[in-house]
């Protein structure tokens, strides 16, 4: 797709930005970038810890969706709320439109309905209030999802110890590992086999992760991957009654009993340095001597003339 200009919307589907400089400091990063900014979020409007209320929130979205001179859909941030959207949302009009969805975090559960419900793809990428709109925003991650943006194909490396040789294809997807698994049995959870799942999270538990990565062994979905890969999971604290427990010990249990290989290193997750995952794409993984390479293809990008 080729526009002379692109439009990207702002919206809010879940939480709200506490910090009130960092909407005008995305809008003006967007701006310079050469970008047209939509900005359907009205701060004043705020309900709770939400971004507007349930109503304010999907109109939001809904407004972006019918919006003509909107190419790109930026999430303000995640934390919490998409759920609360999903059975109301309307996925056919925005599969329709071609526009691209932008988050991640929370947004995960809204990847994840729009490919179940109509097969369409987005993106796993920066936000507008805690990367465009950050005091000190990241090169890097600013870069890495205007290069996605522009395709045709795009490139995430990584390295992690212990990581198995692996030299395979699938679908890319996955997301926050605590809102993929919220949608188990639900009409909102993607039937993708054959799959490459990429996880991150914030504050769980190593306890918790696993507890996570078995009931999706369990559910016989893994069954039907192809291999997992770990960004970042971060924030949690141990204590004496772990005893030796940690990340890299849990990690050790799941690579021994998981029916698919796992391998570390995506820079993804909560972190400043990330990299932009294409929901729904297709992918080509190689990982070799530790490290790893995620040819990514297949995904709808925006070339700006």
């Amino acid at each position: 797709m080729i526009t002379p200009v692109l439009g990207v919307a702002i919206v809010a589907p879940g939480g709200y930005s506490s910090d009130t400089a960092a909407l005008p400091r995305a809008i003006a990063m967007l701006e310079a970038r050469g970008c047209i900014v939509h900005n359907y979020y009205d701060h004043g409007l705020l309900y709770q810890r939400f971004g507007g209320s349930d109503d304010g929130r999907l109109g939001q979205l809904h407004a972006a969706i019918a919006d003509p001179d909107v190419q790109v859909i930026l999430a303000l941030r995640g934390q919490y709320g998409t759920t609360r959207l999903l059975e109301r949302i309307d996925y056919r009009a925005l599969a329709d439109s071609g526009k691209i969805v932008v988050g991640f975090s929370d947004i995960t559960a809204l990847h994840m309905a729009l490919y179940a419900k109509t097969g369409a793809r987005s993106y796993a990428g920066p936000m507008a209030a805690g990367d465009f709109g950050a005091p000190e925003p990241v090169p890097f991650t600013l870069d890495d999802f205007w290069g996605c943006l522009a395709g045709p194909t795009h490139l995430v490396t990584g390295e992690g110890a212990g990581n198995p040789a692996v030299d395979l294809c699938g679908t890319v997807w996955g997301g926050n590992l605590a809102m993929f698994m919220s949608l188990v049995g639900t009409p909102y959870f993607p039937a993708i086999d054959g799959g490459i799942l990429f996880f991150e999270d914030i504050g769980e538990h190593p306890y918790r992760v696993e507890r996570m990565l078995l009931q999706l062994m369990q559910t016989g979905v893994l069954a039907r991957q192809k291999a997992i890969v770990l960004g970042d999971f971060s924030g949690y604290r141990l204590a004496p009654a772990d005893n030796g427990y940690d990340f890299e010990v849990m990690l050790a249990h799941l690579r021994e009993v998981l029916p698919v290989p796992v391998l570390t290193g995506l820079a993804f997750g909560h972190i400043a340095h990330r990299v932009t995952i294409p929901f729904g794409a297709q992918g080509h993984l190689v990982s070799e001597h530790g490290r790893f390479t995620l040819t990514l293809s297949d995904y709808p990008t925006v070339r700006v003339a």
